[in-house]
């Protein structure tokens, strides 16, 4: 691990995290749900097309994987039945090999610490305990702080927000195409792992500027990591 002095003055930088897939191993879990979600208002989806498409909102997760003539009164209770269905596994979610010990060494170095999650906020508080990290948390989104959920970026706006620091000083870590994406429309540069599930090429192609396994492998590359590059120009401000 390699050791950063922390810079004095408070962190000026910052970096975000996703948390579904990123830092907790729960994009599976996501897709069964779904899945379930959808067989119960007799639609029958493949569980590959529904894990393309995990980190993506509920809504538009929904309105990409139905036909367009179906009968849309029922897209509120299909997200509901997802989210008790997901719910049901809350005892099984675990964090990933790394991620308290990655939060952790990026807190410590001087660099703020958010977690960009669109994820509902109860979810979110039930993740929060599982990953045991908050002392290295400044600040965390849910889906109540997003008027769009990703692609579109409003999630990383509000993190950015409110860890009070601008794009340009900022790195995005997550595990989706639709981080990527949210990211470069932000112009942040997007670390990717494919711990979630989505191909090192797939996160490529959608603007990662760099890949790894998952948060253990990260925090073993950090110096030479995006996040490494951001700490370095903090440590010399």
């Amino acid at each position: 691990m390699p050791d950063f002095p922390a810079p004095s003055g408070g962190a000026r930088r910052g970096v975000l995290f996703d948390v579904d897939g990123t830092l907790i191993d729960s994009s599976y879990i996501h897709t069964i749900a779904w899945w379930g979600a959808f067989r119960q208002y007799g639609h029958d989806v493949s569980m590959a097309a529904i894990h393309q498409l995990v980190g993506m909102g509920g809504a538009r997760l929904v309105d990409n994987l139905l036909p367009q003539d179906r009968d849309r009164s029922e897209d509120q209770d299909i997200m509901a039945s997802h989210g008790a269905l997901y719910a049901s596994h809350w005892p099984s979610l675990r964090a990933l090999d790394g991620a308290k010990d990655l939060l952790g060494q990026c807190r410590e170095a001087g660099l703020a610490v958010a977690l960009a999650s669109s994820a509902r906020e109860r979810d979110l508080q039930v993740m929060r305990s599982v990953l045991d990290a908050d002392a290295f948390i400044d600040a965390a989104t849910s889906a109540n702080d997003a008027e769009e959920s990703k692609p579109a970026p409003d999630i990383l706006e509000a993190a950015l927000e409110a860890l009070g620091i601008e794009a340009a000083d900022a790195v995005y870590v997550g595990d989706a195409v639709w981080d990527m994406k949210a990211a470069a429309a932000l112009g942040i540069p997007a670390i990717g792992v494919t711990c979630g599930g989505i191909h090192a090429a797939q996160l490529r192609d959608a603007g990662a500027v760099e890949v790894y396994e998952g948060p253990r492998h990260l925090l073993e590359n950090l110096g030479a990591s995006a996040i490494g590059r951001l700490l370095a120009l903090e440590t010399k401000s």
